[in-house]
């Protein structure tokens, strides 16, 4: 059994077999040379007009991302990363000394899953893209690989917990994984567990009991049934109201219970407008004078949700995959973590989001894994590819042969905290590292404060 297996309880542990006839051997690292014929300005490239030597025919590739309705947050920074990478682009994609234009074709999911797999499917048939690149929640990415598998399109995805990815869409406990098109790196529940026991661990002292407030959703079940344990084997209490549906509007009677029982901790997975109603009325009722630490995780990730809360989001507690402190640059622009941050700010006027770095880490592994493939045409080629994929990327090293599980690769979640920013600063919020035993090579900049 992998070293990667063997703390595993909730979730069985499934070795990784070969997938499908897919080599074994090992992908390089990919370069900046190896990478770019060529980095000028512009987004789309045709052949025809930019007088591509070697052509081997231009190269479609799908973006799906929420940019609008209640996920919008998610996707509030991918317009600015999608010009950088096609810029970086402008030249082609060199392959085995032929050169591909390539065309990135964006769409917005509205934040509805069943759009989701819609715009998936219109890409796939009516467009023809050659691979499928979607980040940013079960509500996106889970629709939108169903689509990629049943239509034999690679597809890469990030940003959403790799179990809800995994199990959610079918998968079994100890079974060889039922997916040859689509892969997977993010974040699980092994990554959140460490970032939450070394954060709660750390400078503030609580009674350790865990208020839960868990939606009746694909990420709301996977952590109930696999987080909970977990956090509950390390010393806390869990008090759990049960599952709530999304969008509910009153939040009094799990309230009541987390009064009652004198939870000292917080923690929450649901869509930003719903934390916002909850955490609202929790103020209204007296919890939130109570809470010391305030963990929350899908919502709050954001500037623009804390900020909607006023002073009431001060000091919350969150989980970040990607901060502009990462030591990674892209491997595909080769902008830095720090520099990504301030050119967005600067093109955007809005402050920097965890966003930006997870969805340019995406481009970085999507292009990695087309220039591998030997042939970026060729469907079977791309996903071989994606399974034996190692690289770099703006949120860290990837490497798809060593699991946890088939098709996915386990990204760090690092510890971070909301702060009302000095004065004089340039936005309202300061977003400082708390914790890293995830990834010890993140730098930790301040300690944990409590909520209240």
């Amino acid at each position: 059994m992998p070293q990667e297996c063997q703390d595993w309880s909730a979730i069985a542990c499934v070795s990784r077999p070969a997938r499908h006839g897919h080599a074994d051997a090992v992908t390089p690292a990919l370069t900046r040379r190896t990478l770019l014929a060529g980095v000028g300005a512009g987004a789309v490239v045709a052949a025809s007009s930019r007088g591509f030597a070697q052509s081997g025919g231009g190269l479609k590739i799908g973006f799906i991302s929420p940019r609008s309705g209640a996920l919008a947050s998610f996707g509030e920074t991918d317009g600015y990363v999608l010009t950088l990478a096609r810029k970086a682009l402008a030249g082609g994609l060199t392959v085995n000394g032929k050169t591909y234009p390539v065309e990135i074709i964006d769409r917005d999911t509205q934040s509805d899953p069943a759009r989701a797999g819609q715009l998936a499917r219109s890409l796939i048939n009516d467009t023809g893209i050659d691979m499928m690149l979607t980040t940013s929640t079960p509500e996106v990415v889970n629709p939108v690989s169903d689509a990629c598998e049943a239509a034999g399109m690679p597809c890469l995805a990030t940003v959403m917990p790799w179990e809800a990815w995994y199990f959610g869409r079918g998968a079994k406990p100890g079974q060889p994984s039922p997916f040859r098109w689509t892969y997977l790196f993010s974040f699980g529940v092994d990554q959140f567990a460490e970032c939450y026991i070394s954060q709660w661990n750390s400078s503030v002292q609580t009674n350790k009991k865990v208020g839960v407030l868990y939606p009746n959703d694909a990420d709301g079940n996977a952590i109930r049934a696999h987080l909970a344990p977990k956090l509950a084997k390390a010393g806390f209490t869990i008090v759990d109201p049960g599952p709530y549906e999304d969008g509910t509007t009153d939040y009094s009677a799990q309230i009541a219970v987390f009064k009652k029982n004198r939870c000292e901790i917080f923690n929450t997975f649901p869509i930003p407008p719903d934390f916002a109603t909850f955490w609202r009325q929790a103020a209204q009722q007296g919890y939130a004078r109570m809470v010391k630490i305030v963990q929350t995780a899908k919502t709050g990730l954001f500037p623009s949700s804390i900020e909607a809360l006023g002073t009431l989001g001060y000091n919350i507690a969150s989980a970040t995959y990607w901060h502009r402190d990462f030591p990674y640059p892209s491997p595909l622009t080769g902008v830095s973590g720090a520099a990504l941050a301030e050119g967005y700010e600067q093109a955007s006027g809005k402050q920097w989001t965890q966003q930006l770095g997870a969805s340019m880490s995406l481009l970085d592994a999507g292009f990695a894994a087309l220039a591998a493939s030997g042939d970026p045409k060729d469907k079977k080629a791309v996903a071989a590819a994606l399974s034996r994929l190692k690289t770099k990327t703006m949120v860290g090293e990837l490497d798809f042969t060593r699991g946890p599980v088939p098709n996915v690769f386990a990204t760090p979640m690092i510890g971070a905290q909301w702060l009302k920013a000095k004065p004089g600063s340039r936005f309202k919020l300061d977003y400082v590292i708390t914790e890293n035993a995830t990834d010890h090579n993140v730098p930790v900049t301040a300690k944990l404060v409590p909520y209240s």
